[in-house]
């Protein structure tokens, strides 16, 4: 049952963890995933995505919970439409409560209807002026998200940003850089050790991906880690793929 105290005890929990980041040595994937589990978890999404810039400036998918969460960003990138787009764009939260009624973004709109996406929130990713990329929580029903929720979810990515900035070594920017580049780079690998585990367990995208993370924490690897063992055959799925318990 998800009492006040459940969801309280639930919020400090990811608060600590993101917390942690900024005093001891990260994995920036699990990081941007844990942002988007908790997203789902304590605000009530039914899904969470994660725009991020490069080191050229520009707007990357780094993370989602699921695969339509995935495909519509990804659309928003190409459309050059969307919320989460004018949430960069503005740095304000962007709220579309009913897209059925929208008419801002019309292609976007339409093809969130298709991956059954019926209102989204975006927040951006922002620390003194500087604007890193949007979180976005997508529901599959018309929602008003409180204000009390829209606060904890700036919160949530008010403390991953300044994890993600944190100054280690006075290299600020060069930090950024390299992590959101390593982060796309393991992406690609990730995707394709989801395919393999897919492909060999007969499972769904998004069904390949939480038995990928579940074991990287279970056997304490890091999930870019673990994926790159995948796709080059030296990393024996057997374990992975047996049905959980």
């Amino acid at each position: 049952m998800n009492t006040p105290m459940a969801r309280e005890q639930s919020l400090v929990e990811a608060f600590v963890r993101l917390a942690d980041t900024l005093v001891d040595d990260y994995d920036v994937i699990e990081l941007f995933h844990g942002l988007c589990a908790d997203c789902v978890a304590l605000l009530g999404a039914d899904a969470a995505g994660l725009l991020l810039t490069d080191q050229r400036d520009s707007l990357q998918v780094v993370s989602a919970s699921n695969e339509q969460a995935h495909l519509i960003e990804l659309f928003q990138l190409q459309s050059e439409q969307g919320p989460c787009l004018d949430c960069f764009r503005t740095s304000e939260v962007v709220m579309a409560d009913d897209l059925a009624r929208e008419t801002r973004w019309p292609a976007f709109s339409a093809r969130a209807h298709d991956y059954g996406f019926a209102a989204v929130h975006a927040l951006p990713m922002r620390l003194r002026g500087q604007t890193i990329g949007a979180l976005n929580l997508f529901h599959r029903e018309p929602l008003t998200l409180s204000g009390g929720d829209l606060g904890v979810g700036q919160a949530l990515a008010d403390v991953a940003t300044i994890a993600i900035l944190s100054d280690r070594n006075a290299r600020q920017r060069e930090l950024l850089t390299e992590q959101l580049q390593a982060a796309l780079t393991s992406r690609v690998v990730i995707e394709q050790a989801k395919g393999v585990l897919a492909e060999r367990g007969a499972l769904d995208l998004d069904q390949a991906f939480l038995r990928l993370r579940e074991h990287a924490r279970a056997t304490n690897q890091r999930i870019s880690e673990l994926a790159q063992g995948i796709v080059v055959g030296t990393y024996d799925t057997t374990m992975l793929l047996r049905r959980p318990r």
